[in-house]
């Protein structure tokens, strides 16, 4: 299995951006779905998830902002941001969320989101 997360960049804060994440040997639309992210220091953190009846969850620093979807022709779940902030600087990963809240795989590279101020 490979989760592949991309789309990240240097954006000012205000600006938006869309994360992307492909799976290959894994069917995203059996699965629960969800982007992480760890900012420098920082533990990583579940910011949205997206179960696979569409059930959705955002911590509460990016509701409002932040949007999960599912494309599931394609494969790809997706991360669209708007209203960027500085302290959502962070390294960004996806993962397919287990029974019980764990993550199914290994952690990717993950796309870094830099937003400027």
């Amino acid at each position: 299995v490979q989760l592949q997360a991309s789309g990240g960049g240097l954006v000012q804060a205000g600006g938006s951006l869309r994360l992307s994440c492909a799976a290959s040997g894994i069917r995203f639309r059996f699965n629960d779905v969800g982007w992480y992210r760890q900012a420098p220091g920082k533990q990583r953190e579940l910011v949205a998830s997206i179960s696979t009846t569409g059930l959705i969850h955002y911590v509460d620093s990016v509701t409002g902002r932040f949007t999960i979807s599912r494309d599931n022709a394609k494969n790809t779940v997706y991360l669209q941001m708007n209203s960027l902030k500085p302290e959502d600087t962070a390294v960004y990963y996806c993962n397919v969320i287990s029974q019980g809240g764990m993550v199914r795989f290994l952690w990717g590279q993950g796309t870094l989101v830099t937003v400027s101020r």
